[in-house]
């Protein structure tokens, strides 16, 4: 998950859309590592580098058969990266045949079997494409399918094979979450190089300071480098217990899973206060669209409003299990 930011960040410091694909595309690649080898066999047997979209969260309904397949139905919007990829996962609520719910799960399905709204308008990580995807009907064989409550108990098809190597080991929503954050990172070291671009040579409007002596901006420049030095913190800190848990094959303590929610969503929040700090202090030249600053600002808050890097419910989430409580989710 170290190398994951490394590579993500880079790769956000010249296209926060590409980096944001990037960063999901690597969640989903690890999702299919747990599915059964048949399915694997079928998305990369010919080719190791198929793009794989998803909406993982489960917002269809599929309805298990009696022979074993299932037969789904939904509307998906956010999937990032989908007129790019030849298979999608899509999450769905699981029933039997008499409505039931029997469980959640992402089942596998191939791009050309789904409608992709043109529907992706948007002021922020406007080239991610991640338009709305229509299922009607699809009939998906039992080998394409994978419990989430299967995932987050660590009872998986690909754990069970004894095949995996140790990446994929690592606890399900840390790394679901943390992959979601590589582009902040690249936007935050991208805004305070480009700050001081912005402001070379510059005037104070209205004042006789010279902007890069004046003390105020010096004050701006290091609370909002720092405070995204301090988000860039929190996210390798994730990282690095990511991968010393799943190189062990251990599970993680509630309260670390309940940790990592926070500082997934803290981290990409600092980064976007000290962002914005650098953003407002650019003066009216930051708001050209020609200048890399207000897209950094834009995509920053797309970013932050990702459901899972809500940083009100995963606050609730970590102070609930800090005082013993139950964390009111399984998305933990």
């Amino acid at each position: 998950m170290r190398a994951h930011l490394d590579v993500v960040a880079a790769i956000a410091e010249g296209c926060t859309s590409t980096a944001w694909v990037l960063g999901v595309a690597h969640a989903h690649s690890w999702l299919l590592s747990h599915f059964p080898a048949e399915a694997q066999d079928e998305v990369y047997g010919k080719e190791p580098d198929t793009m794989v979209a998803a909406v993982i969260g489960p917002r269809g309904k599929a309805v298990k058969q009696a022979d074993g397949t299932y037969v789904l139905n939904g509307f998906w919007p956010f999937g990032s990266g989908s007129q790019l990829s030849e298979w999608l996962l899509l999450g769905a609520e699981v029933v039997d045949e008499k409505g039931e719910v029997i469980d959640i799960a992402d089942l596998l399905v191939p791009t050309s079997e789904v409608e992709i709204k043109d529907d992706w308008y948007v002021a922020g990580l406007q080239g991610t494409g991640s338009c709305s995807l229509v299922v009607k009907d699809l009939q998906i064989p039992a080998h394409r399918y994978l419990s989430l409550m299967g995932l987050l108990n660590r009872d998986t098809p690909g754990l069970t094979s004894g095949d995996l190597g140790w990446v994929h080991q690592g606890e399900a929503v840390p790394v679901l979450a943390l992959a979601l954050c590589g582009g902040a990172v690249g936007m935050g070291r991208a805004a305070v190089k480009q700050f001081a671009q912005n402001i070379d040579g510059k005037m104070v409007a209205y004042t006789e300071h010279k902007q890069t002596e004046w003390s105020s901006t010096h004050i701006t420049y290091a609370l909002g480098a720092s405070t995204i030095d301090a988000g860039e913190l929190l996210l390798y800190r994730a990282a690095d217990d990511i991968d010393e848990l799943a190189k062990k094959n251990e599970a993680m303590s509630m309260l670390m899973r309940g940790r990592m929610r926070m500082d997934c969503s803290h981290g990409v929040r600092l980064i976007m206060e000290g962002a914005d700090k650098l953003f407002i202090s650019s003066g009216g030249a930051g708001l050209s669209l020609r200048n890399p600053m207000q897209q950094i600002a834009r995509d920053m808050h797309a970013v932050n409003m990702h459901g899972l890097l809500s940083l009100e419910p995963s606050a609730e989430v970590y102070g609930r299990i800090r005082l013993g409580l139950e964390p009111n989710t399984i998305i933990i």
